[in-house]
């Protein structure tokens, strides 16, 4: 045993020391707080600590501590009935510029954090979550189709040179576009134009009256209904693009109904932030400018606008007229990262259009240099008050022109957009734009902290049982390989160890059939042990020298150790690839802790075996 390498010491060490480290955060359980995020008009510094303080003292809610973190303010609680109590607080003493959701305080100390130590995120059945129950507006799928329809019907008249007095969508939502055409023969041309171009348009002939000879075109109700169908699918896509951003492992989300879509995330460790991306709709609007800025200032007085025109607002409170016709809009970006303005250092974004979207801004582009363009943020969110003692509801859209000015050049696919206030403003916008800009808005219609799904007591009882269990299979092993056993004992205690280590540091959300695959792995390295131990026997048993004995127990077993671990992995695999929800989590937990008992139950238990035995001489061995 003198032979055992010096360098598989060192590494057995290493990994040993590794894997406590970073097994160590998920000692310090998280504690419930409150946290506190600025709106547009908020500001999070010493004065709002003060404010949340004062609030807390006169709601007589004891708190465990208050800090500034970052761009919002944390207030931690010993119990999550004081958590609620103070979350009513603080909303009713901020009001509107603040947004007030419910957390989890990590209390990992800040050397672990310094060196990417973090604890396993826990699952809805574990620890609950944050569940949204989110309403697409189907309304907004319709109107933007029609609008759609009405500017490429606009076009192909132009284009076959149809005459035409106008093409608007009809008064009422969902009754189409209705044209007017100057005389019978040109309604009969547009109409073959667009039933031969659209043909999931309707179009039927209207009465005539004089000179004007209108037709209308109507979406079909089963491209309607295909149109409904894959804005849920195009919202459910981008909603797990935000929430893979996040960073959440195994969220759930998925179709309610015909128009809602449920979301739960387990383990979130930011509600705020999640609901923020979540709920916001944020997108850009690229749009012409239109007339002078004196023209502008006069819509704002008297409130009278242009037909083809829109009246917006500038961060600044300065007026703007732009056209109704949107060059491109967010849902046509490929790419969207925060940048700076290299003229001025200023906050930006550079965005990247598809081909479609870049056509349209080069033709744009080419044909309008040195005239203005205006683009405009637009964001929803919903504004949530308390009246009479009910959570009210209401969607707000916020739509302000952040540039306005003059084209210098011909651009197309890549471009910046600038006038962001700060970098973290443009971070954020960018984020949302990469992450996919929704086919259509959603409301948070329901929003829920839930707890533990399995219920605190069947929790309780599941890892009483594991407990019991594992404590059997060590005395069993003691009791039975003596000296041997203890040293699988110690090993099979590192592989949990190392087991937790890996997860934590790969972000492996835990859940009640995680901890199934966790104990299968421990009963599986154990196993491991039993084929050495009865090796080292055998070898003693056909006259072999105790070092012999050990050296050649190792040597054979581990074969039939291998070949029985492959085996494992493969389905392992299969579990992790192939399935989801708790199937994917046990798969995942299996596969490390496979690799992880592989290591434990060879490299470790022959090395401490090789401390024990390895300079002694051996009259027999206490196996």
């Amino acid at each position: 045993m003198s032979d055992f390498p010096r360098w598989k010491y060192a590494l057995v060490a290493i990994v040993l020391v590794l894997g406590i480290v970073y097994a160590l955060p998920n000692v310090f359980l998280p504690v419930p707080a409150v946290q506190i995020t600025a709106n547009r008009n908020g500001t999070v510094d010493q004065a709002l600590e003060q404010k949340v303080t004062d609030a807390l003292k006169k709601a007589n809610v004891v708190s465990t501590g208050v800090e500034l973190n970052g761009d919002h303010l944390l207030a931690s609680f010993a119990n999550a009935d004081l958590q609620k109590t103070a979350g009513d607080a603080i909303k009713a003493s901020l009001g509107d510029d603040y947004t007030v959701a419910f957390n989890l305080k990590s209390t990992v100390p800040h050397w672990l954090g310094a060196i990417g130590a973090k604890s396993m995120p826990l699952g809805l059945d574990l620890q609950g979550g944050v569940h949204f129950l989110m309403e697409v507006d189907q309304n907004d799928v319709i109107d933007k189709q029609e609008t759609r329809y009405a500017d490429d019907i606009r076009s192909l008249l132009r284009e076959k040179n149809i005459r035409y007095e106008s093409v608007v969508r009809n008064t009422q939502r969902g009754q189409g576009v209705s044209v007017v055409l100057k005389s019978a023969e040109d309604r009969v041309a547009a109409g073959n134009a667009i039933t031969a171009d659209y043909p999931d348009l309707t179009v039927t002939d209207a009465n005539a009256t004089g000179d004007r000879f209108p037709l209308n075109a109507v979406v079909r109700p089963d491209k309607a209904r295909e149109l409904s169908l894959n804005t849920i699918r195009q919202n459910l896509g981008t909603l797990r693009n935000r929430i893979n951003a996040l960073g959440v492992s195994e969220p759930i989300i998925q179709q309610q109904g015909d128009s809602r879509i449920v979301v739960e995330l387990a383990g979130v460790q930011d509600t705020a932030e999640a609901k923020k991306l979540i709920g916001a709709v944020a997108t850009l609007e690229y749009r012409a400018g239109y007339g002078s800025p004196q023209q502008a200032v006069d819509a704002a007085r008297t409130g009278i606008v242009p037909p083809d025109a829109r009246l917006y607002k500038g961060r600044d409170g300065r007026p703007y007229l732009l056209s109704k016709n949107i060059i491109v809009t967010g849902d046509q970006l490929v790419d969207a990262s925060s940048s700076f303005d290299q003229q001025t250092g200023s906050a930006a974004v550079s965005v990247t259009l598809n081909a479609a979207g870049a056509k349209k801004m080069l033709d744009f582009t080419t044909g309008n240099v040195g005239k203005p363009m205006g683009v405009v943020y637009v964001e929803r969110v919903v504004d949530t008050k308390i009246v009479d003692g009910k959570e009210v509801r209401t969607p707000k859209v916020t739509e302000e022109v952040i540039n306005y000015a003059t084209i210098n050049g011909v651009f197309g696919k890549n471009f910046q957009t600038t006038g962001l206030g700060s970098q973290k403003e443009a971070s954020d916008l960018a984020l949302l734009l990469k992450g996919g800009s929704l086919a259509a808005p959603v409301d948070i219609v329901e929003e829920r902290v839930i707890g533990p799904s399995l219920g605190q007591d069947n929790i309780q009882k599941g890892l009483r049982a594991v407990t019991l269990g594992l404590a059997l299979v060590l005395l069993a092993a003691a009791l039975y390989y003596k000296l041997f056993g203890l040293v699988a004992d110690v090993a099979l205690f590192f592989n949990l160890v190392i087991l937790i280590a890996v997860m934590s540091a790969v972000g492996v959300t835990l859940t009640m059939p995680g901890i199934a695959g966790i104990v299968l792995t421990l009963g599986m390295a154990i196993d491991a042990n039993v084929l050495i131990c009865e090796r080292i026997r055998e070898e003693l048993r056909n006259g072999s020298s105790p070092h012999a004995a050990i050296r050649a127990g190792y040597d054979k077993a581990w074969a039939t150790i291998l070949d029985a671990n492959v085996t494992h992995l493969i389905a392992a695999l299969a579990l992790t690839t192939m399935g989801s929800g708790p199937i994917k989590g046990f798969g995942v937990t299996l596969l490390i802790g496979i690799l992880t008992s592989m290591f434990t139950s060879v490299t470790v238990t022959h090395a401490i075996t090789a401390l024990i035995h390895g300079h002694r001489k051996l009259k027999t061995l206490s196996v």
